[in-house]
C-alpha cells in the first residue's frame, strides 16, 4: 500500500507540474482574450439568466436549465470546497487561496466554452435521450476527424475513471473521515450506508438526480455559507492578519515563519500548484465534465446555456471556497498541529476552525456540510460518468452495470487511505483535462464567433 501511495504521489507531482498549470491557465487566458472578456463582462447577465425563462425557440433537452446548473453545482460543490481548500492551504500555504481564486476567474472562459460546445454538438440517442459533452464535440466538430475520434475516446475513458476518483472515492472518503472525526462512526459502516443510498438514487437516472439536486444544492449551500460567515465575523479582528498572510504567501518565494501559517513553509510554486489543482478539483473548469450535464438542459441557445453553466464557477469557488479559506485563516487554526505532531489538514482542519466558534457543534456543522456536499457530488458525477461510459460502449443497456459498479466504488473509497484517494483523483482530473483543453483551443474561433454574435443579438432586440 505504501509503495502504491508513493507511485501515485510521484505521478500526481508530475502531471500537475508546470506544463499542466501552464496549459490550464494559458487556455483560460487565451479564451478570455479571444472572447474580449465577455464571460467576465456578462457575469451579471449570466446570473440574471437563472431567473428568466428562455422564450421564442423550440428547446431540446431533458431537464430545465436551472436543474442542469444545480446538477453541475452538485458535481462541483463537494469536498473540494471544504476539504480541498483546507488541504490546499496546508500543502501550498495560505497563499494557495489566491491562486485558487485567480484560476477561477480565468476558468469562467473555459467553463463557458466547454459547456457551450457540448450543447451545440449534443445528439439524440436511439432511446430518445439527449447526450453531449466534450467526447461528442471532439467526435463531431474537431477539425481533424481521426484525431478527434481518438481524443473523444480518451476523454470518455478518463471521465469514467475521474467519476470513480474525484466524483466518488474522494467524496465518500471525506464523508466517512468527517463522521469518524465527529461522531466516531466506523468508516466501513458509514461507507455501506452511503453505497446503498447512492444506488437507490442513481437508479432513477438524470430525472431523479436533477430533482434531488434542484432542492438540495441551494439548501446545503445556504446552510454552509451562514456557518462560515459566522466564523469569520466572530474572528473578525484576526481577519486582516489572515488576509495579509494569504497575499504574502501567494507571491513569496518562501513562506515566512510566524503568523497564521507559521508551521507551514512552502514555495510559491507549491502555492500555485495546489491552488490551481484544488481549484480545478472544486469548480472543474477545464475538465469538461460540466458540459455533459449542460447538454441535458432544455435550451435552444448553446451560448445562453454556456453563460448559465459558467455561473457555477462563481458560486462554487468565488463564494464558497473563499468563505472556507477566510474562515480557516481567521480562526487561527492553519499551521496548528494534532496531538501526534502532524499538521492539521483536510476535514480535521476545517472542523477545528469551525469548532473555535461553535464548540463541539462545529464538528457537526462541518461533518453535515461535507456529507451533504459530497453526497450531492457522488450522485451528480454518476450521471456524467455514465454518459462517458455509454459513449464508450455505444449501448445504453449496459448503463445499469456502471451504476452498480459505481455504488461499489463508493464503499471502496470510503475505507481507502486519504492520500491515495486524492492523488488518484488529481491524476484523473489532469488526464481528462488534456483532450478537453485541446478541443476548446481547436474550436476557440467558433466559440469566439458565436459569443460575439449572441452579444450583438441581445443588444439589438
Amino acid at each position: 500500500m505504501e509503495k502504491t501511495a508513493a507511485i501515485l504521489a510521484n505521478i500526481d507531482q508530475f502531471v500537475w507540474g508546470p506544463v499542466m498549470l501552464a496549459l490550464m491557465l494559458g487556455t483560460g487566458i487565451y479564451l478570455m482574450l479571444k472572447m474580449r472578456f465577455l464571460p467576465l463582462r456578462n457575469l451579471g447577465y449570466a446570473l440574471g439568466c437563472l431567473l428568466k425563462r428562455e422564450t421564442g425557440k423550440e428547446k431540446e433537452g431533458e431537464i430545465s436549465p436551472l436543474a442542469s446548473l444545480t446538477t453541475e453545482l452538485a458535481a462541483t460543490i463537494g469536498t473540494g470546497n471544504i476539504v480541498g481548500v483546507a488541504t490546499a492551504m496546508v500543502l501550498g500555504g495560505a497563499g494557495a487561496l489566491v491562486w485558487m481564486l485567480l484560476a477561477a476567474f480565468i476558468g469562467f472562459s473555459t467553463k463557458f466554452a466547454e459547456s457551450m460546445l457540448s450543447v451545440k454538438y449534443r445528439v439524440q440517442m436511439q432511446n430518445k435521450t439527449i447526450a453531449g459533452g466534450p467526447m461528442y464535440t471532439l467526435k463531431n466538430a474537431f477539425p481533424l476527424k481521426k484525431l478527434g475520434s481518438v481524443l473523444a475516446v480518451l476523454f470518455a475513458l478518463f471521465a469514467v475513471f475521474a467519476s470513480f476518483g474525484m466524483g466518488n472515492m474522494a467524496q465518500s472518503n471525506s464523508i466517512t473521515t468527517a463522521l469518524v472525526e465527529t461522531f466516531n462512526i466506523p468508516q466501513a459502516k458509514s461507507g455501506l450506508v452511503l453505497s446503498i443510498l447512492t444506488i437507490l438514487v442513481i437508479l432513477g437516472g438524470i430525472q431523479a438526480i436533477s430533482k434531488i439536486t434542484l432542492y438540495m444544492v441551494p439548501c446545503m449551500a445556504l446552510f454552509y455559507i451562514i456557518a462560515a460567515v459566522t466564523v469569520i465575523v466572530v474572528h473578525i479582528e484576526h481577519l486582516p492578519q489572515g488576509l495579509l498572510e494569504i497575499i504574502t504567501m501567494a507571491f513569496s518565494p518562501k513562506a515566512a515563519v510566524g503568523g497564521i501559517g507559521g508551521a507551514i513553509v512552502v514555495s510559491m510554486q507549491d502555492a500555485v500548484r495546489y491552488g490551481v489543482s484544488r481549484g480545478v478539483f472544486s469548480n472543474e473548469a477545464g475538465l469538461g465534465a460540466a458540459g455533459i450535464s449542460a447538454a441535458a438542459a432544455e435550451s435552444a441557445s448553446p451560448v445562453r446555456q454556456g453563460y448559465i453553466s459558467m455561473t457555477g464557477v462563481f458560486f462554487d469557488t468565488i463564494i464558497i471556497c473563499t468563505l472556507t479559506g477566510l474562515a480557516i485563516a481567521a480562526s487561527g487554526m492553519l499551521g496548528q498541529k494534532e496531538a501526534s505532531g502532524a499538521l492539521l489538514t483536510g476535514a480535521p482542519l476545517a472542523i477545528a476552525a469551525f469548532s473555535t466558534v461553535f464548540g463541539d457543534m462545529g464538528g457537526c456543522f462541518v461533518s453535515i456540510g461535507i456529507s451533504l456536499f459530497a453526497f450531492a457530488t457522488i450522485i451528480a458525477w454518476e450521471y456524467q460518468g455514465e454518459r462517458a461510459f455509454e459513449f464508450l460502449t455505444g449501448r445504453p443497456k449496459f448503463n445499469i452495470c456502471y451504476r452498480f459498479v459505481y455504488s461499489l466504488v463508493t464503499f471502496i473509497g470510503a475505507v481507502c487511505a486519504l492520500d491515495i484517494v486524492w492523488d488518484f483523483s488529481d491524476i484523473m482530473n489532469a488526464m481528462m483535462a488534456i483532450p478537453n483543453l485541446i478541443c476548446v483551443l481547436a474550436l476557440s474561433g467558433e466559440v469566439s464567433k458565436d459569443i460575439k454574435e449572441y452579444q450583438y443579438s441581445i443588444h439589438h432586440k
